[in-house]
């Protein structure tokens, strides 16, 4: 699927600028982690992984991947997308999938920290996440858990993991509204 048709879905599914924009700073850091030659791919699924959300907050992801599918998502992607939503205790297997998951909720964070920085993402380092994650009451529904689990389960330190989000919103400030 090319990204201007992943675009369009969300756009048709996702009314709120922050679920936009939580879309988006995932599919940067998707973007970021993919090997060559899959990063418009990696993209599109970082783009898509909380369409339906907004709509089926029930049902999430599961309503989605029916849509996707009539939509001619590849069913690689379909998976990943299904396999980002812990509760349901899938077993991750393909980079993609560790890669979603392990980005998911720290790209939101990150975003989040960028927001009470003057300088937003410009300058931002590890240690500024690692001090606000300390903070229970910072973006307090956000599972702090899950960003050493994404970490583990892509067999990486927690801290190159943040580096890479950091890096890949960053370089997509301008585009995300971060700069």
């Amino acid at each position: 699927m090319e990204i201007k048709e992943a675009q369009s879905i969300l756009d048709e599914f996702v009314e709120s600028e922050s679920l936009q924009r939580h879309c988006k700073s995932v599919a940067c850091s998707m973007r970021h982690f993919a090997p060559e030659g899959e990063k418009d791919m990696w993209y599109v699924v970082g783009l898509l992984h909380d369409f339906d959300y907004e709509k089926w907050p029930e049902t999430h992801p599961d309503k989605g991947q029916d849509i996707l599918r009539e939509r001619s998502l590849d069913e690689e992607s379909v998976i990943a997308i299904l396999k980002h939503d812990d509760r349901k205790g899938p077993v991750r297997e393909t980079a993609m999938e560790k890669t979603l998951f392990a980005v998911d909720e720290l790209s939101g964070f990150v975003v989040a920290v960028s927001q009470v920085r003057p300088d937003k993402m410009i300058g931002m380092k590890v240690k500024s996440v690692k001090k606000k994650m300390k903070a229970k009451s910072f973006a307090a529904a956000v599972n702090r858990d899950d960003f050493l689990k994404g970490a583990g389960e892509l067999g990486i330190e927690l801290e190159e993991l943040i580096q890479g989000v950091i890096d890949a919103l960053t370089e997509s400030a301008d585009e995300l509204g971060l700069s």
